[in-house]
């Protein structure tokens, strides 16, 4: 004691002629029990900034005054030291020693053994498999570790931003590709009907989500079989219910009401521009001019004869009113006998264009009226006696008309009318007596002369 009491005295001496502040320093450096950690080193000089003389209790309210986020945790009850209520009642030291060294680690933390939920980030779902190194950082302090998704998921934020950084508002921590249901009905766009089933991806290309186009056209353009004709309200016609179901009722909103076929035909057949800049017209012939079958040769009025139930199904057509009644045989033959093309006019009316002639091969002429007639073709109607300058008397009756008409004529018939046209071969006489064989031989027979004195 007696040794103690000589250093005691010696120490209060050096303080009595030193100033105050400065003897201080001198001898807190001389009782130190060691170098502050590399964090503390700045205030190693100026024990004051952790300590009070005489005060060990004031000790933590210094730490705090200068740990002051971590002071500001502990107040409002967040991150680790404000979740571990324990902590409130340990003095700092007790986990943060110090004078240990520059190289020291005052921190203690156990990355094995450390309790996460103990911070304002729990680790789960996938979180619990993620290395520590994957948030911190070297050299960071733990609490300044990004809490956000995005700041950690950059480079796998397939989005690039365009959502905003609350990705768990959509994606969960279980499993990323896991989504949440996102309640479409909240937007400018709610989905209805079938636009339920639609994917994501086919309306957000390039994961746009923001100021996308609502019109119908921005997404069905390419399907568009109107290829913008009828404008770009789809709309109008169709229902996001059923594509394929109309809305637009043609009877009742426009002046031509579809029938029949007309009901099945593709709106691109009439309406070949933007419908409201055009006016079509109702007449058939505007639609089906290409159609006309009859090269125009009938006129316009395509109703008089088709009906709206099959361009072929005609309305029966009165032949009379032609230049050609049907009389006789011909009111039974098809149309397509005479009317070998639809343009009708250009039907013969000549017999022998129809019938060929196969069994005069022309020798009686092109004119078969003047022996049949349309009642039937082996009626015979020709008075060679009357009709012609050579009537047919005696042998001459009952001779087949090829017998003298042998050669075709494409005109009129011009046959020489005397016995030796047709007879020079049959002259026994070698033109003896001449050609007039009439003066002798009759009509009759050929072989009974008269003797003429």
């Amino acid at each position: 004691m007696h040794g103690w009491s000589h250093w005691i005295t010696f120490l209060a001496g050096l303080i009595a002629f030193s100033s105050t502040a400065h003897a201080q320093n001198i001898f807190e450096r001389m009782v130190m029990p060691g170098p502050l950690i590399e964090g503390h080193a700045k205030i190693e000089k100026d024990c004051g900034k952790c300590h009070q003389p005489f005060s060990k209790e004031t000790q933590s309210r210094l730490c705090r005054d200068c740990h002051d986020k971590v002071d500001a945790d502990m107040k409002q009850g967040v991150g680790f030291h404000g979740l571990r209520k324990d902590i409130a009642k340990t003095e700092c030291k007790h986990c943060h020693t110090d004078h240990i060294g520059r190289d020291a680690d005052t921190v203690q933390l156990d990355p094995e053994n450390f309790d996460h939920h103990f911070t304002d980030f729990p680790l789960t779902g996938a979180h619990k498999a993620v290395a520590c190194a994957a948030c911190h950082k070297p050299k960071a302090k733990f609490r300044d570790s990004p809490r956000a998704c995005a700041k950690c998921h950059k480079e796998d934020e397939p989005h690039k931003g365009r959502l905003g950084e609350k990705c768990d508002s959509c994606h969960s921590v279980e499993n990323w590709r896991d989504t949440k249901p996102f309640d479409h009905d909240k937007t400018k766009f709610p989905l209805v009907d079938t636009h339920k089933k639609v994917r994501c991806e086919l309306c957000h290309t390039a994961e746009i989500y923001k100021d996308l186009p609502t019109a119908c056209v921005a997404c069905h353009r390419l399907q568009d079989v109107h290829n913008g004709t009828l404008g770009e309200k789809c709309e109008t016609c169709h229902s996001s219910k059923e594509w394929k179901i109309l809305k637009f009722d043609h009877d009742k909103q426009t002046k031509f009401p579809l029938r029949h076929k007309h009901r099945e035909a593709k709106c691109t057949s009439c309406h070949k521009s933007t419908v409201r800049a055009e006016k079509l017209s109702t007449k058939c012939v505007s639609c089906h001019r290409e159609d006309d079958a009859h090269d125009r040769q009938l006129g316009s009025k395509c109703a008089d004869c088709h009906n709206e139930a099959g361009w072929l199904q005609t309305k029966a057509f009165d032949h009379e009113i032609t230049r050609f009644p049907l009389i006789g045989q011909h009111t039974v033959v098809p149309c397509e006998e005479c009317h070998i093309t639809q343009k009708f006019k250009d039907a013969p009316l000549a017999c022998e264009r129809c019938h060929e002639d196969k069994f005069h091969t022309g020798r009686l002429g092109p004119v078969c009226a003047n022996c049949h007639n349309p009642n039937g073709w082996d009626f015979w109607q020709f008075d060679h006696n009357s009709r012609t300058r050579h009537p047919l008397t005696g042998a001459h009756e009952g001779l087949d008309c090829h017998a003298c008409h042998q050669a075709p004529v494409s005109g009129a018939i011009r046959l020489a009318t005397d016995c030796y046209s047709c007879h020079r071969r049959d002259d026994t006489h070698d033109g003896s007596f001449g050609r007039r064989c009439d003066r002798c031989h009759t009509t009759k027979s050929f072989s009974g002369a008269l003797i003429r004195r």
